[in-house]
């Protein structure tokens, strides 16, 4: 389905409704959908298509998953915590899972970044080169 200029206009000037101190806020996001829904305005359901993806990149971009081979010891996982908080600033969901497959080191993406660390990338890497 083709969206219109006007209907993403107005679904970003939507979304940045919903960001309080640049944090989305979950309760205005379903205001605004409420809202939108029950106005109908011309394009509405357009609208509503290009919000959903922008609130869907949001939240991908503020989750943050860490993979490792073994269980991390609380230690390293504050810091951890804190070396992400600091780049990605405050307000990041932080998951932590374990992959025995990685081998050893980290695997960490927050939303599009990857940070691979792990002994299973480097094998991948030298196998290639090969």
């Amino acid at each position: 389905m083709k969206i219109t200029k006007q209907a993403r206009r107005d679904a970003k000037q939507l979304f940045r409704s919903c960001l309080v101190n640049g944090l989305l806020d979950e309760n205005r996001v379903r205001q605004a959908v409420t809202r939108v829904a029950a106005a109908k305005p011309r394009g509405y359901f357009a609208i509503l298509s290009h919000f959903e993806r922008l609130v869907r990149l949001e939240v991908d971009r503020r989750t943050a998953k860490v993979e490792s081979a073994t269980p991390l010891v609380a230690e390293l996982q504050s810091d951890v915590k804190d070396k992400l908080n600091r780049i990605y600033g405050q307000g990041l969901d932080i998951s932590f899972a374990q992959n025995p497959a990685l081998i050893g080191g980290l695997r960490i993406k927050v939303g599009s970044d990857v940070y691979d660390g792990s002994v299973q990338s480097r094998l991948e890497q030298l196998a290639e080169s090969f």
